[in-house]
């Protein structure tokens, strides 16, 4: 008899995503599986076909070849599921790696250790630590194995023993109705021992707490937000597994002068009135030491100057950004009577829009404003 085509067997498209696979076969499993349908020989045959295409189907290699060549591109390569008999595979074995994420196992037993969790520290850095990189010293909390006990978790002189529930295996098999599950054992938590007399210095856990000092080396260009992992500096793992990462949060402290906005650092510049209206020269810092601004006649405050190459380069490469001043023209405070006097004399000589075109713009489109709400 010719096969169905895989796709149509699970009722997929042929674009299905894995997730849409899976969904589809444990759907097929679950109404046509030999345990549920005992008497039932078509509902065997079902689920074969079922299983023969998904193995086919979950398979990137498998699927390309069928996608190309048919069921002739993989003859050979997904039948032979033999019977469900005594020979043959229980429903939960035959699904371990299907249903192995909801019920925490698969095929074979035996403890699971757990990789050690991941830390963070938060550092604080200058913006100048950041910009140019630095090396800095912290004190992190550690884990290391207890001395007294030697790791095992039990009072010096005594060792744990077999756990009785699992048999040392650290897993429990339980049936409920036709799925057979394997857990993780309730007893011993799945270590496959039990500590009845645990040591005293480290309450069985068989680690204490100390404090260890790290070197971080911070990469030039670092901003907030950026994290340096140093791999296997986390909470050590359980029973030998590897131990977690450290990850050291960069936070950047306001800087008095500066603002950092990606490459480009930006800073604010007072001048003084006369040095608005008839120019000069200033200096103005940068990360790197003094550099001259030169300032045009007649600037009005708010503008910006760029001055290239003088921000931050990133650490995440490219080139190095620029410094953007923004100058504030300064009014003059605690005058004199003279100093107001000439003020005064000074601001009768200026008329018009030639000393004043923002002024006088302004008051144009101040009165256009008003003349067009009268009715």
């Amino acid at each position: 008899m010719a096969k169905r085509d895989y796709y149509e067997v699970l009722g997929v498209a042929k674009n299905a995503s894995e997730a849409e696979l899976k969904k589809a076969f444990k759907r097929m499993a679950m109404k046509h599986h030999p345990d549920r349908n005992p008497d039932d020989h078509s509902a065997e045959e079902k689920f074969k076909e079922a299983k023969e295409a998904y193995d086919v189907l979950s398979d990137s290699q498998k699927r390309a070849a069928y996608d190309q060549f048919g069921h002739a591109g993989v003859e050979g390569g997904a039948g032979g599921f033999g019977g469900f008999g005594a020979g043959g595979a229980s429903f939960s074995d035959i699904f371990g790696d299907v249903f192995g994420d909801i019920f925490g196992g698969g095929r074979g037993g035996g403890a699971r250790v757990r990789r050690g969790a991941d830390l963070r520290y938060n550092l604080e850095l200058s913006l100048e630590e950041a910009v140019h990189g630095t090396t800095v010293k912290i004190r992190v909390p550690a884990t290391k194995e207890c001395s007294d006990c030697g790791g095992s978790g039990a009072r010096k002189g005594t060792t744990p023993v077999k756990c009785g529930t699992c048999d040392g295996i650290g897993q429990v098999r339980m049936q409920q109705g036709f799925f057979s599950l394997q857990q993780t054992c309730p007893n011993c938590r799945g270590t496959g021992e039990i500590i009845k007399d645990p040591c005293p210095n480290c309450h069985g856990q068989g680690r204490v707490q100390e404090q260890k000092t790290l070197s971080v080396k911070v990469p030039p260009g670092v901003d907030n937000g950026d994290r340096i992992r140093l791999s296997g500096e986390g909470e050590a793992g359980d029973q030998g597994a590897p131990p977690g990462d450290l990850y050291v949060q960069i936070a950047v402290k306001p800087h008095p002068i500066f603002e950092r906005d990606e490459s480009d650092l930006y800073c604010e510049v007072p001048i003084s009135f006369v040095t608005a209206t008839l120019g000069g020269e200033l200096e103005v810092p940068t990360l790197e030491g003094r550099v001259k601004l030169k300032i045009p006649a007649e600037t009005q405050s708010g503008k910006l100057f760029r001055l290239r190459s003088k921000g931050v380069k990133s650490v995440r490469g490219g080139p190095a950004g620029d410094l953007i001043c923004r100058v504030a023209v300064e009014t003059p405070v605690n005058l004199s009577n003279k100093q107001k006097e000439l003020l005064r004399e000074f601001e009768a000589t200026l008329s018009g829009d030639k000393h004043r075109p923002k002024e006088s713009s302004w008051l144009d489109g101040v009165k256009k404003f008003f003349d067009d709400l009268k009715p």
